[in-house]
């Protein structure tokens, strides 16, 4: 998109839910270029008060659980309740691949071409960080634009789980049956932030899917949950078979109602703004530092020098500040 489009007629086709110009909306907040940020920040501005009524689901899962068949039977799902479903995602790996969502997109056939839903991948390249912040204003415009629930995947596994679940109203981790080293590695992590559990793929052997559920909501004991009103539910599901979504939904709702009636919700969601605003703070003066160009004149041998051992890195982190005027 090179040509800066009219931002009243953009607001206005966003607001009455034209997917076009979301898909262009989103493209702007993505847009490295200084005259597109700029209006993407002001057409942010514009629809904040249109913003915060959708119900902000992450979604995270192990290698080969199923994710994209289960989002896909959910978003069907939901869209055929009358709900208007987005999905997004925060891809740490696009840096590298390209951005593997493209993949998931061509996956969920049906929510595709679903005129309530809409998919989104995150934008190839970047940090992140840089991800996770055109995601966050992603969903703002998906919002704005009248979509009630948003779905943010995390495509990659690592650091994206916690970045996603700090934009999330509910975090939602899909495992699957596994023997004695379900609470091993990257599974610990995820029972430590997630809001539910689910154990998809029950259908191909519901005694294992139910023995894995029992040792989730064992370790779960231990751990002392996010707000005393709400210990992380475990449910078996099979999203291939659309079984126990509907479950899986109704502990969502709930999840709502207990969070907005004790304001813990809004207290999640401001802390997250907070968190938000310093985040862009932080990748700001980054990219201001990198590009002042008395720094990038000297950073490539700075960098060099401490590869090669010549120099401490305090020294070079120091002359480098100083050649940015600090």
């Amino acid at each position: 998109m090179s040509r800066i489009p009219d931002i009243d007629d953009l607001e206005r086709r966003l607001r009455a839910g034209d997917r076009a110009a979301l898909a262009r909306a989103i493209t702007l907040v993505e847009s490295r270029r200084s005259d597109h940020q700029g209006v993407a920040r002001a057409l942010l501005e514009r629809v904040m008060p249109y913003t915060g009524q959708a119900q902000r689901l992450g979604i995270t899962g192990v290698p080969g659980a199923g994710k994209s068949t289960t989002i896909e039977a959910l978003g069907v799902n939901l869209t055929t309740a009358g709900h208007r479903v987005a999905v997004l995602a925060v891809d740490p790996s696009s840096s590298r691949t390209g951005g593997s969502i493209l993949g998931d997109k061509t996956r969920m056939e049906r929510l595709a071409t679903d005129p309530n839903a809409y998919i989104r991948p995150s934008p190839s390249g970047g940090t992140l960080g840089g991800v996770a912040r055109k995601t966050r204003e992603a969903m703002l415009l998906c919002e704005a634009a009248g979509f009630d629930v948003i779905i943010v995947e995390t495509v990659g596994v690592g650091q994206s789980e916690t970045v996603v679940a700090d934009m999330v109203d509910l975090f939602l981790a899909l495992l699957i049956p596994g023997g004695g080293d379900e609470l091993q590695g990257i599974k610990k992590g995820l029972i430590e932030i997630a809001d539910m559990i689910v154990i998809n793929k029950a259908d191909s052997d519901p005694p294992r899917a139910e023995r894995s559920a029992r040792e989730y909501r064992a370790a779960l004991h231990i751990l002392t949950p996010a707000s005393p009103d709400w210990t992380p539910p475990v449910l078996t599901a099979s999203g291939l078979n659309n079984e126990g979504l509907d479950r899986l939904w109704a502990q969502i709702e709930r999840h709502r109602e207990i969070m907005t009636a004790n304001g813990d919700r809004a207290a999640r969601r401001a802390a997250q703004n907070a968190r938000w605003m310093w985040a862009m703070v932080r990748d700001r003066l980054d990219e201001a530092f990198r590009e002042a160009p008395d720094v990038a004149a000297i950073s490539a041998e700075m960098e060099r020098q401490v590869r090669a051992g010549r120099v401490p890195a305090s020294t070079a982190a120091d002359r480098l500040l100083k050649a940015f005027g600090l």
